[in-house]
C-alpha cells in the first residue's frame, strides 16, 4: 500500500492513501436505519478529512513492512522525515482534543434520547468518535513504524505548480496523478 504525503493548492500538508473511501467498521442490527442513517450524514463530510482519517487508520495497521510514502524531493529526506513527524505529532494532539470534545458532548446527546424520534445526534457522534479514535491509533502507530520515503515527480511537479501559483497546469497534474498512482477525487483532495 503506497500513502502520500501531499500538499494541497494552498501548502497544507495532507497524508493520504491510494484506497479509495471505505465502509466504516462498526454494525449494529437493533437500532441499523437509525445507524445507517447516522452514517450517510457523516460520510456527507469533507472527502479531504475523511480520506486522510482513513489513510492514518490504514497507516496504523499492524506489519512489518515500512510505510511507503511518496512525496515531492523539496528537501532532503532528513528534513521530509522530521517535516512529517511533525505533522503527524500536530495531528496526533488535534485528534487528542477533538476526542475529549466529543466526549464532554456524548452525555448531552444522550438526555436527547428523552425527545421523540431517533437520536440521529448520538449515532453521528459516535460514528465520528470512532472515526477519530481509529485514526489516533493509527497515527500512534505510524510514528512508531519504520517508513520509506520515495521520491515521486509527479508529486514534485504538483507542489512546484503550487508554489508558482500556476493555476493553469493543475487540471493536467491532478489528472495524471489520479490516472498513475490511482487516487480517487484527487481534484476534490488537493484543489476546490
Amino acid at each position: 500500500m503506497q500513502f502520500f504525503y501531499i500538499h494541497d493548492h494552498r501548502g497544507r500538508a495532507h497524508f493520504y492513501s491510494s484506497e479509495p473511501l471505505g465502509p466504516l467498521p462498526a454494525h449494529f442490527s437493533k437500532t441499523r436505519a437509525v445507524w445507517e442513517d447516522a452514517k450517510k450524514r457523516v460520510i456527507r463530510l469533507s472527502p479531504r478529512l475523511l480520506l486522510q482519517e482513513q489513510a492514518f487508520e490504514l497507516a496504523g495497521r499492524p506489519g512489518k513492512d515500512p510505510l511507503r510514502i511518496l512525496h515531492a524531493r523539496r528537501y532532503a529526506e532528513k528534513s521530509v522525515r522530521t517535516r512529517l513527524f511533525i505533522f503527524l505529532e500536530k495531528q496526533r494532539t488535534r485528534h487528542i482534543a477533538v476526542l475529549a470534545g466529543e466526549a464532554v458532548l456524548v452525555p448531552i446527546t444522550g438526555v436527547m434520547a428523552l425527545l421523540p424520534g431517533p437520536n440521529i445526534f448520538f449515532y453521528a457522534l459516535a460514528i465520528l468518535m470512532i472515526i477519530q479514535w481509529q485514526a489516533l491509533r493509527g497515527i500512534v502507530r505510524a510514528l512508531h513504524r519504520p517508513q520509506e520515503f520515495v521520491t515521486d515527480p509527479l508529486i514534485a511537479e504538483w507542489e512546484a505548480a503550487v508554489e508558482a501559483r500556476d493555476e493553469t497546469r493543475y487540471p493536467d497534474i491532478l489528472a495524471r496523478l489520479e490516472q498513475t498512482h490511482g487516487l480517487p477525487s484527487v481534484r476534490k483532495l488537493l484543489w476546490k
